[in-house]
């Protein structure tokens, strides 16, 4: 079996387990799957930029709530219909981005991880500032008539389930191919020498800035989902904890591998889900398990496994 086989196996092979899981869980579960999925598309898009690209950003919940809130508002102050709304909400997550890596790309390291830190800060305080148009720290819910995609009502559990699942599979194939593209390698190679990616004749500018809004998309499509499958749009989804949680998915599931950021998405929330039904200090739980993984695994589950086993895997 060739490697290219076997890496289209093993992710279809995830695809057609979660795909069933629906029919085994317990509605509770399937629920919290639902919510994963969603979370884990967030993650790709973090480890493109940070995973392959090598662009370290605490920004990422700008992102994530611009796409979040172009869905919403536009659900709630334009009655706009489920699909419209979505793809206000993706087009969002983008269109931010690129704003943002237009001028944060300028800077470099740490420098750039700051600035991306104060515009999802600026972001933030916008939301709270034009409280009327946002609802603020509140938020808002919305209206049962937007949450209808296709006829079907996002508010049901089946219905929920699939449309996370539809999310997370075109998310997670887009991301496979992307990765072992052309464009895919030049993202790699930027990460590992951008120097030398300079004398091929690559722009380490734009090469990161289509990373950067590719990113954003990811982003942008999953806080648009978010709000609409699970009925809510609120500020504290721009806080900086959404510009951590994607970082510490891929770190825990693997950087620089496609099913990383699902497998840390799933790991750290049900980490933090039975931890906190005992302590309310479930960070410092959450705190020694990452603690652990940098000193015995600092590549992540499945950066372990590909450095020592799965040497085809992507």
């Amino acid at each position: 079996m060739t490697p290219a086989i076997k890496v289209w196996s093993l992710h279809l092979l995830v695809l057609a387990l979660l795909f069933a899981a629906q029919f085994v869980l317990p509605p509770y579960h399937a629920t919290n799957l639902a919510r994963i999925m969603v979370l884990a598309v967030f993650a790709m898009g973090y480890n493109i930029a940070f995973g392959y690209t090598g662009l370290l950003s605490l920004g990422h919940a700008l992102f994530f709530a611009a796409g979040m809130y172009a869905m919403g508002l536009s659900a709630w102050h334009l009655d706009a219909q489920a699909w419209p709304a979505l793809i206000a909400g993706l087009i969002a997550g983008g269109a931010i981005a690129g704003a943002v890596g237009l001028l944060a790309l300028r800077a470099v390291g740490v420098s750039f991880m700051i600035v991306t830190l104060m515009f999802a800060q600026a972001g933030y305080l916008t939301l709270l500032y034009l409280n009327s148009w946002t609802g603020g720290d509140e938020g808002f819910v919305i209206a049962q008539n937007a949450r209808v995609l296709s006829g079907f009502d996002m508010a049901t559990d089946t219905p929920r389930f699939v449309a996370a699942f539809v999310l997370f599979a075109v998310g997670l194939l887009a991301c496979l191919w992307l990765v072992r593209s052309p464009f895919g390698r030049v993202m790699i190679a930027m990460r590992e020498n951008e120097e030398r990616s300079r004398m091929l004749g690559y722009s380490p500018f734009h090469v990161k800035l289509t990373a950067l809004v590719l990113s954003g998309v990811y982003a942008g499509a999953a806080g648009a989902a978010y709000g609409m499958l699970f009925g809510y749009v609120g500020a504290t989804f721009a806080t900086i904890q959404y510009s951590i949680l994607p970082m510490l998915y891929v770190l825990l599931g693997g950087a620089g591998t496609v099913l990383g950021p699902f497998l840390g998405a799933l790991i750290m929330f049900y980490l933090i889900d039975i931890t906190s039904a005992y302590t309310d200090a479930y960070f410092f739980v959450v705190g020694a398990a990452l603690v652990g993984l940098v000193l015995f695994a600092p590549q992540g589950i499945l950066g372990a496994l590909r450095e020592r086993v799965l040497k085809w895997l992507p």
